[in-house]
């Protein structure tokens, strides 16, 4: 019998799995593949609602005081990482659309399915899920002000706010709100207790349904452009690898916690991809479908990357103190 702790035992080996099948249907039908782009933020936001109802957000109180965490966050996402962003871009090559799409995915720090790593992570998830309004207003202000410093003026012509806000309201407020009803209904009655406890089975499925769905609908695009994405790999990896040491040495430096220090760690390396994507998608062809297709591979990466995250960050990097 299949039990939510199996579940939770085997998820990496779930996601694998998952990984592989999508590449192989994504390549081999690739106009069908393609239709599953549709469905991305809907199961998302489906995601993060079973995420959202384990949290006890009417116990938040507390979170909400560690203003220590608050500036530790702004730190990490709007000093550190738009220096290193700045000394790896420096090894690209100078072609306007790779530079646009890799500084654009990079610069932006992830409101929606870092909340869900943390919590695999063994970080705390409620300071991350705080910290998203902060994140999203901040990153709307300084990604336009960085694309401007890095690249230049034609930059800051593609940035609309119209697609945080729809995302932000989509994959974040509207399942918090969801989630917020479904924890005061159990207070209520037995049958939303029986829900809760159901909702507590969906993270993993859809956190595989999720890979599934982004690689599938975007790996073809990605190979037509491989002459030009080969050289954002090795930009995303060394991302990947330097920053989770870049973010603890600054939790050191802030004095957090274990949780909250790991936290700011997943934070720090996970990136805005799924949001900034619309950004790519605005652009005139055929810069739409470069751009698209740099971003796409930054989630990939990054999605690999994070099934490493979530064993190495509470494992090697920041453990339990003894």
């Amino acid at each position: 019998m299949v039990t939510r702790e199996t579940l939770e035992q085997k998820q990496i080996l779930i996601y694998v799995i998952t990984l592989i099948v999508a590449a192989v249907i994504g390549l081999m039908w690739p106009v069908f593949s393609s239709t599953f782009g549709y469905i991305t933020s809907i199961v998302i936001a489906i995601l993060l609602f079973s995420m959202f109802t384990q949290i006890p957000f009417f116990r938040l109180q507390e979170t909400l005081s560690n203003r220590r965490f608050i500036c530790a966050l702004l730190v990490t996402n709007y000093a550190a990482v738009p220096l290193l962003v700045w000394l790896l871009t420096s090894f690209l090559p100078n072609q306007p659309p790779l530079l646009l799409g890799v500084m654009l995915v990079l610069l932006a720090p992830c409101i929606d399915y870092v909340i869900v790593f943390t919590h695999l992570g063994r970080g705390n998830e409620k300071l991350m899920l705080i910290s998203t309004p902060f994140l999203f207003i901040t990153q709307m202000l300084f990604l336009p002000l960085y694309l401007w410093l890095f690249i230049g003026d034609q930059a800051v012509e593609f940035i609309s706010l119209e697609p945080f806000f729809e995302a932000f309201i989509g994959l974040i407020l509207l399942p918090l709100l969801l989630a917020l009803g479904a924890q005061f209904w159990a207070t209520r009655s037995k049958m939303g207790e029986l829900m809760l406890d159901g909702a507590a089975w969906l993270p993993v499925p859809f956190m595989a349904l999720t890979l599934f769905v982004i690689v599938a609908s975007q790996i073809s695009r990605i190979y037509e452009y491989y002459e030009v994405i080969i050289y954002a790999i090795p930009i995303y990896i060394a991302f990947m690898v330097i920053m989770p040491f870049v973010a603890a040495q600054l939790a050191k430096w802030f004095r957090l916690d274990v949780s909250a220090a790991r936290a700011l760690v997943f934070s720090g390396g996970t990136r805005n991809s799924l949001v900034v994507l619309p950004f790519a998608y605005a652009l005139p062809d055929p810069l739409d479908g470069l751009v698209a297709a740099v971003i796409v591979t930054q989630t990939i990466v990054e999605l690999v990357g994070e099934l490493i995250y979530i064993r190495v960050i509470p494992g090697y990097l920041i453990r339990d103190k003894q």
